[in-house]
């Protein structure tokens, strides 16, 4: 088998899952955005979220951060929003370390010569995220990333990882594998595309997350540093 490309997921694969109080982070955002009603903007935050989440799962429809605080009744611009963005940024950095076997293992894969992408269902536009790469010094070795906050579908839809392959530039599906949490999304997605998959089996995911089709894996690593390995073995 040729591997050109390895297509990391991020929650829960190159950032090690954390389980979070939802309410809780739009309480940050509305606290900013309007102090004197902060419990119902939260709630009607969390409200928005959870639809675009049963959208995402039900109908792998792509939505974005503006669109859930529109949803909400809120307005997306000006200087409470950006207050708003601020605090929920603040609230998620602890939140969003990337695992340190990522670095490594994004460096010796780029020395083989495979490329290194990520594909990630998010309402985050790509800034967000890539101030977390930059900031865990990930972000110079990563070759292409897709996040569905910028395209029409999320994964498991074949559209979005035929998105992060153009990413990085590799046009066989056969010649990819991808790295995920979710047996939904992540794997029954690669799968269905024609790629091999590789489960990280930590993360709890929400009942209201959890997809109709429990894909099965080509491989389970139980940690990131496992992954290299498993990958020159399939090369060779």
């Amino acid at each position: 088998m040729t591997v050109d490309a390895v297509i990391f997921d991020w929650g829960g694969t190159l950032t090690p899952w954390h389980t979070v109080d939802l309410h809780d982070q739009w309480r940050s955002y509305a606290r900013a955005y309007d102090p004197t009603h902060d419990d119902s903007v939260a709630a009607a935050l969390l409200a928005a979220e959870d639809e675009a989440w049963r959208l995402a799962r039900d109908k792998q429809l792509a939505t974005t951060f503006e669109t859930i605080v529109r949803a909400a009744g809120l307005e997306p611009s000006g200087p409470a929003h950006l207050r708003g963005v601020a605090a929920f940024r603040t609230w998620w950095e602890p939140h969003t370390r990337s695992d340190p076997e990522a670095g490594p293992l994004l460096v010796a894969l780029r020395e083989r010569g495979i490329r290194v992408g990520v594909l990630s269902n998010t309402i985050w536009p790509r800034d967000d995220h890539e101030l977390v790469f930059r900031r865990d010094g990930l972000l110079d070795l990563i070759d292409g990333a897709v996040y569905t906050s910028e395209i029409a579908h999320t994964k498991p839809h074949p559209e979005a990882f035929l998105a992060a392959m153009r990413a990085v530039r590799v046009e066989q599906p056969r010649h990819c594998v991808f790295v995920g949490d979710r047996l939904f999304d992540d794997i029954h997605g690669a799968r269905s595309a024609g790629m091999r998959a590789v489960h990280v089996p930590h993360s709890q995911i929400p009942a209201g997350q959890l997809g109709h089709t429990l894909g099965e894996p080509d491989a389970v690593v139980e940690r990131l540093a496992d992954l290299l390995p498993l990958v020159d073995r399939w090369r060779a």
